[in-house]
């Protein structure tokens, strides 16, 4: 017998739709949420779908970690803490191997990110995920891409580029490609960007690309930037398996990495760099705020590196 939206829901995602945070969840009509007082509700929703966001036949665990990591992400941006989610599934039919996988990817990354799932849709189509996230920070507080200023340091979460490079060989099987579980598996650094909130001046995470996001901070805040791309951060994986210029081509401009890119003033960064190191985030300081509008990379001998900063767009 064909399950049911009802049976699905309660079957494959309603074991893991709990916590303390959630006073009603799955089965009303919304989602209702004791928020702290005194604190802010962040919120944002992204979409994927099939041959557009993510290659036809995707390993349904791993889709279900990115598609959550991918939203979680804007959290971290934020500086938000995570209080839960809600899912909009649209399905071809209803897989029960397929969603036994999906499921169970969901649940690995509900619990790591410490987000419940708090209700959702689900619908006959074409594969599609949407996500919505919800995250709380202290009234104010919120970090934001339109308060950089001039003198502050511009920092980067990670190492850069492997999601990118992943796109070259998710073709093979995974254990031919070493970048496959930053393809699938991120992981945005939600507690560390916890602590950023009175310390980082501005904040974007990199999912376009890192000059395209770090653009949007520069626009937003009316500055712009130099960058150093010799100070990039970069896999031993990546520096392995590619020329340095094309490494560094990757990391400026390849997207989908769901690490942190932020500003903060000179004064912040030894303990920026406590904090990192407590935490066990790879930080690294790639350039500075200037007054000068525009983004200037430059190589490791100080020469211009020509570079475009379209990231991804649909409708270009």
């Amino acid at each position: 017998m064909a399950l049911s939206e009802f049976d699905l829901i309660q079957r494959f995602f309603a074991p893991f739709a709990s916590t303390p945070a959630v006073v009603t969840g799955i089965g009303d009509d919304c989602a209702v949420l004791s928020i702290s007082p005194d604190h802010q509700l962040c919120t944002s929703i992204d979409t994927m779908v099939e041959a557009v966001h993510f290659p036809k036949d995707a390993p349904p665990h791993g889709l279900a970690w990115r598609c959550l990591a991918a939203a979680a992400s804007d959290l971290a941006a934020c500086g938000a803490r995570p209080l839960g989610f809600c899912l909009a599934l649209t399905l071809e039919k209803a897989d029960e191997v397929w969603l036994e996988a999906f499921a169970s990817g969901l649940s690995e990354a509900a619990e790591f990110f410490q987000m419940p799932l708090l209700g959702g849709d689900t619908t006959r189509g074409g594969l599609a995920l949407s996500v919505q996230v919800m995250g709380e920070v202290a009234s104010g507080a919120a970090l934001l891409r339109s308060t950089a200023k001039p003198g502050d340091q511009v920092w980067v979460t990670g190492s850069l580029g492997d999601a990118r490079a992943a796109l070259d060989y998710l073709a093979s099987p995974p254990e031919l490609n070493d970048f496959y579980d930053r393809y699938y598996y991120p992981k945005p650094p939600l507690r560390f960007a916890q602590t950023l909130v009175g310390l980082a001046s501005a904040a974007i995470d990199i999912s376009d690309g890192l000059l395209a996001d770090l653009g949007h901070i520069l626009e937003a805040s009316g500055v712009g930037a130099d960058i150093a791309a010799a100070d990039l951060p970069l896999s031993s994986a990546l520096m392995q398996g590619y020329s340095r210029q094309e490494a560094a081509a990757y990391a400026l401009t390849g997207g989908d990495d769901y690490q942190l890119c932020f500003t903060a003033p000179r004064a912040h960064s030894s303990k920026l760099q406590v904090l990192a190191d407590d935490q066990h985030i790879q930080l690294t300081c790639i350039g500075a705020i200037t007054e000068q509008r525009g983004i200037r990379c430059t190589d490791s001998a100080g020469q211009p590196i020509e570079h475009d900063t379209p990231g991804y767009r649909h409708f270009s």
